[in-house]
Protein backbone atom coordinates (compact mmCIF):
# COMPACT_ATOMS: atom_id res chain seq x y z
CA UNK A 1 0.00 0.00 0.00
CA UNK A 2 1.42 3.36 -0.44
CA UNK A 3 1.76 5.86 1.70
CA UNK A 4 0.04 8.81 2.00
CA UNK A 5 2.89 12.03 1.31
CA UNK A 6 2.75 15.12 3.65
CA UNK A 7 4.82 17.85 3.27
CA UNK A 8 5.91 19.74 5.90
CA UNK A 9 7.61 22.83 5.77
CA UNK A 10 9.31 25.91 7.59
CA UNK A 11 7.80 29.20 7.41
CA UNK A 12 8.64 31.61 10.13
CA UNK A 13 6.73 34.39 9.30
CA UNK A 14 3.86 36.04 6.90
CA UNK A 15 6.89 37.86 4.79
CA UNK A 16 5.35 37.46 1.13
CA UNK A 17 8.56 36.12 0.12
CA UNK A 18 9.50 33.26 2.47
CA UNK A 19 5.83 32.32 1.92
CA UNK A 20 5.85 32.46 -1.53
CA UNK A 21 9.07 30.29 -1.93
CA UNK A 22 7.55 27.74 0.89
CA UNK A 23 4.29 27.52 -0.80
CA UNK A 24 6.06 26.17 -3.93
CA UNK A 25 8.31 24.28 -2.24
CA UNK A 26 5.71 22.17 -0.27
CA UNK A 27 3.47 21.55 -3.40
CA UNK A 28 6.48 20.77 -5.54
CA UNK A 29 7.26 17.87 -2.82
CA UNK A 30 3.87 16.65 -3.78
CA UNK A 31 4.66 15.98 -7.38
CA UNK A 32 3.98 20.21 -8.21
CA UNK A 33 0.47 22.17 -9.08
CA UNK A 34 0.11 20.06 -11.90
CA UNK A 35 -0.48 16.80 -9.96
CA UNK A 36 -3.82 18.52 -8.79
CA UNK A 37 -5.33 21.06 -11.40
CA UNK A 38 -4.82 21.46 -15.17
CA UNK A 39 -5.16 24.45 -17.03
CA UNK A 40 -8.77 25.96 -17.59
CA UNK A 41 -10.07 24.14 -14.85
CA UNK A 42 -12.57 26.24 -12.94
CA UNK A 43 -10.94 26.33 -9.10
CA UNK A 44 -11.84 27.63 -6.39
CA UNK A 45 -9.64 28.22 -3.05
CA UNK A 46 -11.91 27.61 0.13
CA UNK A 47 -9.95 29.66 3.32
CA UNK A 48 -11.14 28.77 6.53
CA UNK A 49 -13.33 31.83 6.68
CA UNK A 50 -14.90 31.85 10.60
CA UNK A 51 -14.97 35.32 10.84
CA UNK A 52 -14.06 38.70 9.20
CA UNK A 53 -11.00 39.85 11.46
CA UNK A 54 -7.59 41.28 10.79
CA UNK A 55 -4.89 39.00 10.02
CA UNK A 56 -3.35 39.47 13.15
CA UNK A 57 -5.90 38.07 15.17
CA UNK A 58 -4.63 34.79 13.11
CA UNK A 59 -8.46 33.67 12.84
CA UNK A 60 -8.68 32.65 9.41
CA UNK A 61 -5.38 32.06 6.79
CA UNK A 62 -3.33 34.55 6.34
CA UNK A 63 -3.41 37.04 3.14
CA UNK A 64 0.40 35.89 2.26
CA UNK A 65 -0.78 32.61 1.78
CA UNK A 66 -3.78 32.57 0.26
CA UNK A 67 -1.73 35.00 -2.37
CA UNK A 68 0.63 32.93 -2.76
CA UNK A 69 -1.42 29.99 -3.77
CA UNK A 70 -3.62 32.06 -6.06
CA UNK A 71 -1.04 33.11 -7.54
CA UNK A 72 0.46 29.73 -8.22
CA UNK A 73 -3.16 28.47 -9.93
CA UNK A 74 -2.74 31.55 -11.87
CA UNK A 75 0.26 30.58 -13.97
CA UNK A 76 -1.03 27.08 -14.15
CA UNK A 77 -3.53 28.62 -16.39
CA UNK A 78 -6.37 27.82 -14.09
CA UNK A 79 -9.43 29.90 -14.05
CA UNK A 80 -9.63 30.95 -10.35
CA UNK A 81 -12.07 31.74 -7.75
CA UNK A 82 -12.58 32.19 -4.18
CA UNK A 83 -15.19 31.79 -1.19
CA UNK A 84 -16.40 30.89 1.82
CA UNK A 85 -19.54 30.85 4.34
CA UNK A 86 -18.84 32.47 7.67
CA UNK A 87 -20.78 31.75 10.57
CA UNK A 88 -23.30 34.49 9.67
CA UNK A 89 -23.58 37.15 6.97
CA UNK A 90 -22.17 37.33 3.69
CA UNK A 91 -18.77 35.96 2.33
CA UNK A 92 -18.20 39.50 0.53
CA UNK A 93 -17.56 41.80 3.24
CA UNK A 94 -15.60 38.95 5.96
CA UNK A 95 -13.43 38.42 3.27
CA UNK A 96 -12.73 42.04 3.26
CA UNK A 97 -12.27 42.32 6.67
CA UNK A 98 -10.06 39.37 6.44
CA UNK A 99 -8.32 41.14 3.43
CA UNK A 100 -8.73 38.07 1.43
CA UNK A 101 -10.71 40.43 -1.07
CA UNK A 102 -8.12 42.48 -1.65
CA UNK A 103 -5.53 40.30 -2.19
CA UNK A 104 -7.81 38.51 -4.74
CA UNK A 105 -8.55 41.80 -6.23
CA UNK A 106 -5.09 42.43 -7.09
CA UNK A 107 -4.72 38.84 -8.61
CA UNK A 108 -7.81 38.96 -10.66
CA UNK A 109 -9.39 35.82 -8.69
CA UNK A 110 -13.51 36.34 -8.53
CA UNK A 111 -15.31 35.56 -5.88
CA UNK A 112 -17.77 32.53 -5.96
CA UNK A 113 -21.30 31.66 -4.42
CA UNK A 114 -21.01 30.73 -1.37
CA UNK A 115 -24.43 32.81 -0.17
CA UNK A 116 -26.38 30.70 -2.01
CA UNK A 117 -26.74 26.34 -2.27
CA UNK A 118 -28.89 23.73 -3.93
CA UNK A 119 -29.34 20.32 -2.41
CA UNK A 120 -27.31 17.35 -3.49
CA UNK A 121 -27.36 13.53 -2.69
CA UNK A 122 -24.87 11.38 -1.52
CA UNK A 123 -25.28 7.84 -1.88
CA UNK A 124 -22.00 6.67 -0.64
CA UNK A 125 -22.15 8.46 3.07
CA UNK A 126 -21.33 7.08 6.55
CA UNK A 127 -24.45 8.84 7.56
CA UNK A 128 -25.73 12.00 5.93
CA UNK A 129 -26.96 11.38 2.44
CA UNK A 130 -28.24 14.82 1.43
CA UNK A 131 -26.29 17.88 1.74
CA UNK A 132 -27.22 21.86 0.70
CA UNK A 133 -24.35 22.79 -0.83
CA UNK A 134 -22.84 26.31 -2.17
CA UNK A 135 -23.31 26.60 -5.66
CA UNK A 136 -19.56 28.14 -5.78
CA UNK A 137 -18.89 25.13 -4.80
CA UNK A 138 -21.15 23.13 -7.28
CA UNK A 139 -19.95 25.04 -10.14
CA UNK A 140 -16.32 24.61 -10.03
CA UNK A 141 -13.86 21.71 -10.88
CA UNK A 142 -12.70 21.39 -7.62
CA UNK A 143 -11.48 22.96 -4.85
CA UNK A 144 -8.41 23.90 -2.97
CA UNK A 145 -9.16 23.71 0.72
CA UNK A 146 -7.07 26.11 2.58
CA UNK A 147 -7.13 25.38 6.71
CA UNK A 148 -5.85 27.16 9.72
CA UNK A 149 -4.61 25.12 12.63
CA UNK A 150 -6.69 25.94 15.47
CA UNK A 151 -7.97 24.16 18.38
CA UNK A 152 -12.04 23.24 18.54
CA UNK A 153 -14.05 22.29 21.10
CA UNK A 154 -16.34 19.93 19.65
CA UNK A 155 -13.79 17.93 17.36
CA UNK A 156 -10.35 19.00 19.18
CA UNK A 157 -8.79 20.53 16.34
CA UNK A 158 -10.25 22.74 13.61
CA UNK A 159 -8.14 21.38 10.42
CA UNK A 160 -8.23 20.16 6.52
CA UNK A 161 -11.39 17.82 7.64
CA UNK A 162 -13.39 20.65 9.00
CA UNK A 163 -13.14 23.25 6.85
CA UNK A 164 -15.75 22.47 4.01
CA UNK A 165 -17.90 22.38 6.90
CA UNK A 166 -17.96 26.38 4.98
CA UNK A 167 -19.27 24.73 1.81
CA UNK A 168 -22.82 24.76 3.37
CA UNK A 169 -23.93 27.86 2.85
CA UNK A 170 -24.74 30.42 6.15
CA UNK A 171 -27.06 29.53 9.09
CA UNK A 172 -28.30 26.15 7.09
CA UNK A 173 -24.44 24.58 9.18
CA UNK A 174 -26.92 25.27 12.67
CA UNK A 175 -29.38 22.37 11.49
CA UNK A 176 -26.69 20.06 11.34
CA UNK A 177 -25.55 20.64 14.62
CA UNK A 178 -29.14 19.96 15.63
CA UNK A 179 -29.67 16.72 13.70
CA UNK A 180 -26.32 15.70 15.12
CA UNK A 181 -25.67 16.82 18.42
CA UNK A 182 -23.01 13.98 18.80
CA UNK A 183 -19.35 14.44 18.08
CA UNK A 184 -18.68 11.62 16.43
CA UNK A 185 -22.21 11.93 13.99
CA UNK A 186 -21.46 15.68 13.54
CA UNK A 187 -17.84 14.24 12.18
CA UNK A 188 -19.20 11.36 10.24
CA UNK A 189 -20.93 14.14 8.50
CA UNK A 190 -17.90 15.85 8.10
CA UNK A 191 -16.52 13.14 6.51
CA UNK A 192 -19.35 12.50 4.04
CA UNK A 193 -18.87 16.38 3.28
CA UNK A 194 -15.22 15.42 1.99
CA UNK A 195 -15.94 12.67 0.38
CA UNK A 196 -18.68 14.56 -1.67
CA UNK A 197 -16.84 17.19 -2.43
CA UNK A 198 -13.63 16.23 -2.85
CA UNK A 199 -11.26 18.35 -2.65
CA UNK A 200 -7.73 18.45 -5.00
CA UNK A 201 -5.33 19.50 -2.16
CA UNK A 202 -5.54 20.53 1.47
CA UNK A 203 -2.89 23.38 2.81
CA UNK A 204 -3.19 24.46 6.15
CA UNK A 205 -1.69 27.37 7.35
CA UNK A 206 0.25 27.02 10.62
CA UNK A 207 2.91 29.65 11.04
CA UNK A 208 1.04 31.53 13.64
CA UNK A 209 -2.05 28.65 15.18
CA UNK A 210 -4.21 29.06 17.90
CA UNK A 211 -4.67 27.56 21.09
CA UNK A 212 -6.64 27.55 23.92
CA UNK A 213 -10.52 29.05 23.90
CA UNK A 214 -10.29 28.47 19.67
CA UNK A 215 -11.18 28.71 17.18
CA UNK A 216 -11.94 32.42 17.44
CA UNK A 217 -11.34 33.45 20.83
CA UNK A 218 -8.03 31.52 21.41
CA UNK A 219 -4.19 32.53 22.08
CA UNK A 220 -1.86 32.43 19.15
CA UNK A 221 1.04 30.04 19.12
CA UNK A 222 3.96 30.03 16.63
CA UNK A 223 4.59 26.94 14.99
CA UNK A 224 6.35 27.96 11.62
CA UNK A 225 4.90 25.37 9.40
CA UNK A 226 3.16 24.99 6.54
CA UNK A 227 1.70 21.76 5.40
CA UNK A 228 0.40 20.21 2.15
CA UNK A 229 -1.47 17.24 0.79
CA UNK A 230 -3.88 15.29 -1.07
CA UNK A 231 -5.04 13.69 1.89
CA UNK A 232 -6.72 15.44 4.78
CA UNK A 233 -6.57 12.62 7.04
CA UNK A 234 -2.96 12.06 7.22
CA UNK A 235 -2.32 15.95 7.60
CA UNK A 236 -5.05 16.65 10.33
CA UNK A 237 -2.79 14.00 11.67
CA UNK A 238 0.71 15.42 10.83
CA UNK A 239 -1.07 18.46 12.59
CA UNK A 240 -1.92 16.49 15.87
CA UNK A 241 2.14 15.22 16.20
CA UNK A 242 2.81 18.69 15.96
CA UNK A 243 0.40 19.71 18.69
CA UNK A 244 1.06 16.29 21.23
CA UNK A 245 -2.29 15.28 20.73
CA UNK A 246 -3.32 11.50 19.98
CA UNK A 247 -5.21 11.74 16.20
CA UNK A 248 -7.48 9.23 17.51
CA UNK A 249 -8.69 12.12 19.96
CA UNK A 250 -9.65 14.09 16.89
CA UNK A 251 -13.18 11.67 15.89
CA UNK A 252 -12.98 12.38 12.04
CA UNK A 253 -9.46 10.32 12.05
CA UNK A 254 -11.02 7.33 12.72
CA UNK A 255 -14.12 7.77 10.32
CA UNK A 256 -11.78 9.16 7.81
CA UNK A 257 -10.20 5.93 7.28
CA UNK A 258 -13.02 4.00 7.69
CA UNK A 259 -14.41 6.12 4.76
CA UNK A 260 -11.12 5.74 2.71
CA UNK A 261 -10.75 9.02 2.69
CA UNK A 262 -7.52 8.82 4.08
CA UNK A 263 -4.68 7.47 6.81
CA UNK A 264 -3.83 8.61 10.11
CA UNK A 265 -1.51 6.01 11.60
CA UNK A 266 1.66 7.53 11.18
CA UNK A 267 3.33 4.28 9.41
CA UNK A 268 1.46 4.79 6.43
CA UNK A 269 2.23 8.39 6.00
CA UNK A 270 5.31 9.82 4.55
CA UNK A 271 6.28 13.40 5.36
CA UNK A 272 8.38 15.09 3.09
CA UNK A 273 10.17 18.41 4.04
CA UNK A 274 11.37 19.09 7.31
CA UNK A 275 11.60 16.54 9.63
CA UNK A 276 8.34 16.70 11.47
CA UNK A 277 9.88 16.29 15.43
CA UNK A 278 11.69 19.93 14.93
CA UNK A 279 7.71 20.98 15.25
CA UNK A 280 6.56 19.39 18.21
CA UNK A 281 5.32 22.11 20.52
CA UNK A 282 3.95 19.81 24.40
CA UNK A 283 3.07 23.47 25.86
CA UNK A 284 0.30 23.31 23.05
CA UNK A 285 -3.09 24.32 24.78
CA UNK A 286 -5.46 21.71 23.65
CA UNK A 287 -7.54 19.17 25.29
CA UNK A 288 -6.11 15.77 25.14
CA UNK A 289 -8.90 13.36 25.80
CA UNK A 290 -11.82 12.44 23.28
CA UNK A 291 -14.90 13.98 23.61
CA UNK A 292 -17.48 12.11 25.05
CA UNK A 293 -20.87 10.82 22.74
CA UNK A 294 -24.15 12.14 23.80
CA UNK A 295 -25.62 9.15 22.99
CA UNK A 296 -27.52 6.83 25.05
CA UNK A 297 -30.81 7.11 27.11
CA UNK A 298 -32.81 9.68 28.89
CA UNK A 299 -31.09 8.77 31.71
CA UNK A 300 -27.71 8.86 30.61
CA UNK A 301 -28.46 11.78 28.43
CA UNK A 302 -29.32 13.72 31.80
CA UNK A 303 -26.09 12.65 33.46
CA UNK A 304 -23.55 13.92 30.60
CA UNK A 305 -25.67 17.36 30.38
CA UNK A 306 -24.52 17.28 34.39
CA UNK A 307 -20.58 16.70 33.46
CA UNK A 308 -19.92 17.66 29.94
CA UNK A 309 -17.87 20.55 29.55
CA UNK A 310 -20.58 23.71 28.80
CA UNK A 311 -20.32 27.55 27.43
CA UNK A 312 -19.70 30.14 30.15
CA UNK A 313 -20.38 33.68 29.47
CA UNK A 314 -18.21 36.20 31.32
CA UNK A 315 -20.39 39.09 32.19
CA UNK A 316 -17.51 41.36 32.43
CA UNK A 317 -16.28 40.93 28.76
CA UNK A 318 -19.57 40.40 27.59
CA UNK A 319 -21.16 43.64 25.53
CA UNK A 320 -24.59 41.78 25.42
CA UNK A 321 -24.30 41.95 21.22
CA UNK A 322 -26.03 38.77 20.38
CA UNK A 323 -24.33 36.55 18.42
CA UNK A 324 -24.34 33.44 20.77
CA UNK A 325 -28.13 33.87 21.21
CA UNK A 326 -28.54 34.46 17.18
CA UNK A 327 -26.31 31.31 16.79
CA UNK A 328 -27.56 28.93 19.13
CA UNK A 329 -29.45 26.74 16.56
CA UNK A 330 -31.94 24.78 19.27
CA UNK A 331 -35.42 25.98 19.48
CA UNK A 332 -35.93 27.03 22.04
CA UNK A 333 -33.13 29.01 22.34
CA UNK A 334 -30.55 27.22 25.39
CA UNK A 335 -29.07 30.99 25.34
CA UNK A 336 -31.06 34.07 25.44
CA UNK A 337 -32.26 36.52 27.19
CA UNK A 338 -34.51 34.43 29.28
CA UNK A 339 -35.78 37.03 31.99
CA UNK A 340 -36.24 39.52 29.34
CA UNK A 341 -33.47 42.25 29.55
CA UNK A 342 -31.48 42.87 26.84
CA UNK A 343 -29.00 45.49 29.26
CA UNK A 344 -27.96 42.21 30.92
CA UNK A 345 -25.93 39.05 29.73
CA UNK A 346 -27.61 36.28 28.44
CA UNK A 347 -27.80 33.10 30.33
CA UNK A 348 -28.13 29.67 29.39
CA UNK A 349 -30.74 26.85 30.15
CA UNK A 350 -28.45 23.82 29.74
CA UNK A 351 -30.97 20.94 29.77
CA UNK A 352 -31.38 22.12 26.54
CA UNK A 353 -27.77 22.67 25.32
CA UNK A 354 -26.30 20.31 22.74
CA UNK A 355 -22.57 21.42 23.40
CA UNK A 356 -22.32 22.23 19.50
CA UNK A 357 -20.00 25.27 21.33
CA UNK A 358 -21.71 27.41 18.38
CA UNK A 359 -22.28 30.23 20.36
CA UNK A 360 -18.38 30.06 22.04
CA UNK A 361 -17.36 29.87 18.54
CA UNK A 362 -18.66 33.05 17.24
CA UNK A 363 -18.62 35.20 20.30
CA UNK A 364 -16.90 38.65 18.89
CA UNK A 365 -15.39 39.47 22.40
CA UNK A 366 -14.25 36.11 22.88
CA UNK A 367 -16.77 36.63 26.32
CA UNK A 368 -17.38 32.68 26.15
CA UNK A 369 -15.48 30.28 27.40
CA UNK A 370 -16.03 26.11 27.64
CA UNK A 371 -15.53 25.10 31.50
CA UNK A 372 -15.95 21.98 33.14
CA UNK A 373 -18.86 21.38 35.64
CA UNK A 374 -18.18 20.31 39.59
CA UNK A 375 -20.00 16.94 38.85
CA UNK A 376 -17.57 15.93 35.61
CA UNK A 377 -14.65 17.01 37.63
CA UNK A 378 -15.51 15.01 40.44
CA UNK A 379 -17.50 11.56 38.21
CA UNK A 380 -16.66 12.21 34.91
CA UNK A 381 -13.52 10.77 34.38
CA UNK A 382 -15.19 7.57 36.24
CA UNK A 383 -18.38 7.60 33.83
CA UNK A 384 -16.43 8.01 30.49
Amino acid sequence: MDKSKVALIRCESYDWDEVDKAVRTGINLLGGISNFVKASDRIVIKPNLLYGTIPDKCVNPHPSVFKAVGNLLIESGVDVYYGDSPGFGKCERHMEKAKLKGVADELGIKLADFDNGQPISHKDALLNRRFVIAKGVLDSDGLISLSKLKTHQLTRLTGSVKNQFGCIPGVLKGEYHVKMPDPYDFSAMLIDLNTLIKPRLYIMDAIIAMEGNGPRSGDQKKLNALLFSGDPIALDSVACKIVDIDPEFVPTSKLGEAAGLGTYHYENIEIVGEAVESFIDKSFNIIRKPPSSSKGGRIMRFIRNQVSPRPVIDKVNCDTCGTCVKMCPVDPKAVDWHTGDKTKSPTYKYGRCIRCYCCQELCPKGAITVRNTISGKVIGKLLF
